[in-house]
């Protein structure tokens, strides 16, 4: 359903340390656009909807994020609680996150610009959009 992987992470204790993601290594698509969320609470639930063709890498540089995703036939909790750890979410998997900590921060990498049509807000729809095959296996 999602890969996690781990960021390449290069430093040391003494002087930090640097982490990055690279087409053609981690990433399978080419960027269009990075976002960023910051300042929630402890609590804070965002998310909840799919999309039809939008993918995505996502990272918590700082913090604690707990995703909850579903593909309509099963469900999985990933939490991203360390800097180098990274998600790939494909197209078709309703997201929902859940700030485990204060000011966490969620970084996404997409595949596409901002399009609010190609968003899916109705969970019944998404069930319904599967349940047609949609989105097929390749």
């Amino acid at each position: 359903m999602a890969i996690t992987f781990e960021l390449k992470k290069n430093g040391n204790d003494d002087i930090g340390f640097l982490s990055f993601f690279e087409i053609g290594n981690n990433l399978r698509f080419q960027i269009e656009r990075v976002y960023y969320v910051y300042g929630a609470k402890k609590n804070t639930k965002r998310g909840m909807h799919a999309h039809k063709e939008l993918e995505q890498i996502v990272f918590c540089p700082y913090g604690a994020i707990r995703f909850r995703l579903d593909d309509a036939n099963s469900t999985e909790e990933i939490n991203l609680d360390e800097p180098n750890k990274g998600l790939y979410i494909g197209k078709g998997i309703w997201r929902e996150m859940v700030w485990e900590e204060d000011n966490s921060v969620l970084v996404v990498a997409a595949s596409m610009l901002y399009d609010e049509k190609d968003y899916i807000r109705d969970y019944g729809m998404f069930l319904s959009l599967v349940k047609s095959g949609y989105w097929k296996k390749e």
